[in-house]
């Protein structure tokens, strides 16, 4: 049951993040044609996309290896097993939010890829949310992790 609750922590973190986010920007933007938009924006698209794919997973990978444990932590309910151990190396070394850094900056290339208010729109509701959502977090680890997590949050910037 454990497997199965982590792998469907992946999963819906997955589809969340990565699929439903930049279809709901698409659509709030009016489905517009996915065209060439030019070197400079593409490049930048893809900058900010792939190097915000690659610290989620980086974060993900840290996190299950060092932390015994899965990110799907919804707003207090545990969607999947949380880590074991306060992660401050790796990913958690730039920040205390990594996994949701590399999101935004994922979302922030779909964002310029679209190029519609519209998309942006959505992208600060999302942050939004995601501030809420830290908040939560961050009151669980300080329960969980208590001055060990404190020292942390001294020295290592949210986000």
């Amino acid at each position: 049951m454990k497997r199965l609750r982590e792998i469907a922590g992946y999963v819906l973190g997955g589809f969340l993040f990565v699929g439903l986010m930049p279809t709901l920007m698409w659509l709030a933007s009016g489905m517009p044609q996915l065209e060439h938009i030019g070197a400079p924006r593409a490049s930048l698209t893809g900058l900010l996309m792939l190097g915000g794919l690659a610290l989620s997973i980086w974060t993900i990978v840290y996190m299950k290896r060092w932390g015994r444990g899965n990110p799907m932590d919804a707003f207090g309910h545990e969607v999947a097993p949380r880590t074991q151990h306060l992660m401050t190396d790796g990913p958690y070394r730039i920040n205390r939010n990594p996994m949701l850094t590399g999101t935004l900056a994922y979302l922030t290339g779909v964002g310029v890829w679209l190029w519609r208010w519209q998309a942006w729109l959505v992208l600060a509701v999302f942050f939004v949310i995601m501030l809420v959502q830290v908040s939560s977090e961050e009151r669980r680890l300080r329960r969980d992790f208590g001055e060990e997590y404190d020292a942390y949050c001294r020295h290592t910037r949210r986000f």
